[in-house]
This record gives structure tokens, C-alpha cells and sequence, in this order.
């Protein structure tokens, strides 16, 4: 790949110096220069034409945040925030609503070895901002209203299981408040993100939607009207008891996964639980979690759909669904909640 430039934002010349050498780690990335606030940032954007930048949230002046809605309505340039978990999570959801693409958690201990063990996250998080199709940065359609469930349901579907990473936050968001009230069966979503944002999220998420998004804490009967998140560090899978009923089960268990939650065991679990009658839709996000879950999902006769390129953040997970030969249709993400209603 070609090089990738980063510009650094951050108000301590200490983390400066250590993003820097983390992403200096990799022969693919230079750092053309570093800024103090949002205020010199913009300025730096302007005089050094960036491939990417790094932003730290909490600076004088002109915050991360405030940069970032800034930026993006001057010339859209692919933002990653950089961001202490602790309290921080409504401000990293405002970043992400604003226009950035993505976040990495800073440690709250900024030891130099604590730090350089973000190094690998940020560095593969830089260069997949890279190839980030610039249009979509911003393109952020208008909310638009739930749609209308016919008064006959002929399908037989039973569940819909999302799984999403880069990108994911605006993307449930254009996704999710599109369903409506009397949407005829129970959904469940992976987002990859750090523990301590998707509480935040599913309230925010709820607010905006129809039907009652929560994370889920495990244990809650799996019905329609609910939309139940999985939470940061715990997979999310089903059981069924011995009456029928399905419920909710978090678990530490598999330890191997890149990710927890995973979208692949969220998907082996909804295919094993429900059969032929599941609903997966891949979206947004670097690597390839949801390819062997579509395996499962396929295998047990249910169908998959996949985002279009055109319209992801990063076109990874999807990618690896399509090229797998798994997915029954590819669908923007402004015509996916119709795509869902016909097949549910």
C-alpha cells in the first residue's frame, strides 16, 4: 500500500511524541506533523493535506469534538479519536456523530508501555481510515421515519442478527430507527467497541428508534420489540429452555476470538438456536468477523445481506461475506431496512 500521512492532534507533547512513535512503527505511516488544539489543527489540515488525523477530545480551545464538526464541514478528512474511556463516552459518541470515523481507547495510566499497547489497534485503524471513501465520510443521511410493516408477514424468519465495526455507530443509527414499532421479530446486534461505550450507545440508539433498544445484561426473553446490544467484552449468544423460550446468555467464552463480542459467535449461535430462520446483515468494519457466522447462518438455510461498498466506512467485514460467496444480496445502506422487510 502506499504511504499513509498522519497528522497527530493532542494538547500534551508527551502523548504527541508517543502516538508518533507508535505509528512510526509501521513502514506504511508517516507523521507529517503534530497540533496542540482544534483551533491549530484546522490550520495544520490546510497547510499539510493529511491522509488521516488523530484527535485527542479533551484540549482548550477548540475541543475534539468541535474540531471535528468543523473539519468536516471545511473538507471532509478521515478522523480517528483518541480518548480516555473514563466519562468520556457521550463525547466520543458526539465525535462519531459529527463525522469521525472511528476511536481507539487511550489508557488512563499514559505510561509509555500502556500506551504502546494500542500500537497495532491504531496503526490497522489508520490505514483502513486511509482507504475510507471520502464522499461517505460525511454523507450522512437525514433520519428518515420507520417504515410501514405490512398487514400480512408472509416470511419466516424469526430473528435478525447484525454484526458492524468501523462505521458502525452511524450506521446502526441510519439502520435501526428505520424499523418500526411492529417490527415481527426480535433483533440482536454486535458493534465492536471499548467497554464503556455501548450502554451509552443503546440509550442513544433507544431514544432515536421505534422499538426498545438496550444493551443486553443477559438473560432477557428474546421477543419482537426489543433490540438487545451486546455489550463491550461479552459475546452475545441464545438459549432456548426447556418450555421453548428463548433467552439472552452473555459469556467471556470463546477466549480466541479477535473480538468480544464477536459477530462470527453471535451468528453461530443465532443459526444453532433459530435454523433457517435468521436474518444476518453484515455492515461496516475492518477484517473479516461475520464470514464464518454467514457460514453458519447459510448452512442452516437462512439468508444473509450485505452493505455495498459505496456506502461503507470501511469495506472489510462485507467484503469477506461477498468474496466468500455467502451473500444473498448487497444493499446500500440507505435501502437496507427496506431489503430487511421483504424478507421478513
Amino acid at each position: 500500500m502506499s504511504i499513509v500521512s498522519v497528522l497527530v492532534v493532542d494538547d500534551s507533547a508527551y502523548v504527541r511524541k508517543v502516538v508518533k512513535q507508535m505509528l512510526l512503527r509501521s513502514p506504511f505511516i508517516e507523521v507529517v506533523g503534530t497540533a496542540r488544539d482544534g483551533v491549530e489543527a484546522l490550520e495544520q489540515v490546510v497547510e499539510l493535506n493529511p491522509d488521516v488525523v488523530t484527535c485527542d477530545l479533551n484540549m482548550p480551545q477548540m475541543d475534539g469534538t468541535a474540531f471535528v464538526r468543523e473539519q468536516m464541514a471545511r473538507r471532509p478528512v478521515p478522523i480517528i479519536i483518541i480518548s480516555v474511556a473514563s466519562h468520556a463516552g457521550e463525547a466520543v459518541l458526539a465525535a462519531l456523530d459529527a463525522g469521525a470515523i472511528d476511536f481507539v481507547q487511550k489508557p488512563t495510566a499514559l505510561a509509555t508501555d500502556k500506551l504502546l499497547d494500542i500500537a497495532d489497534e491504531l496503526i490497522e485503524k489508520v490505514k483502513a481510515a486511509a482507504q475510507s471513501p471520502l464522499r461517505h465520510r460525511v454523507s450522512r443521511p437525514a433520519p428518515l421515519p420507520p417504515l410501514v410493516v405490512p398487514a400480512r408477514v408472509t416470511g419466516g424468519t424469526e430473528l435478525l442478527v447484525v454484526g458492524t465495526s468501523t462505521g458502525g455507530p452511524q450506521a446502526l443509527k441510519a439502520l435501526i430507527p428505520r424499523l418500526p414499532a411492529t417490527f415481527p421479530i426480535p433483533v440482536a446486534l454486535v458493534l465492536h467497541m471499548p467497554i464503556g461505550y455501548t450502554e451509552t450507545y443503546a440509550e442513544k440508539l433507544n431514544e432515536m428508534s421505534a422499538l426498545t433498544v438496550v444493551e443486553s445484561k443477559g438473560e432477557e426473553v428474546v421477543r419482537p420489540g426489543l433490540v438487545f446490544l451486546a455489550p463491550a467484552g461479552r459475546h452475545l449468544t441464545f438459549r432456548r429452555d426447556a418450555e421453548g423460550t428463548v433467552h439472552t446468555h452473555l459469556d467471556l467464552r470463546p477466549l480466541d476470538t479477535p473480538h468480544r463480542p464477536s459477530v462470527d459467535v453471535l451468528f453461530r449461535s443465532a443459526a444453532e438456536t433459530f435454523g433457517a430462520a435468521v436474518l444476518g446483515v453484515v455492515m461496516t468494519g475492518m477484517g473479516a468477523d461475520g464470514r464464518e457466522g454467514a457460514a453458519w447462518i447459510k448452512a442452516k438455510g437462512g439468508q444473509i445481506l450485505t452493505e455495498a461498498e459505496e456506502t461503507c466506512v470501511v469495506y472489510g467485514m462485507p467484503r469477506s461475506v461477498v468474496e466468500a460467496g455467502l451473500s444473498d444480496e448487497i444493499v446500500g445502506i440507505d435501502g437496507m431496512a427496506e431489503a430487511i422487510m421483504e424478507r421478513v
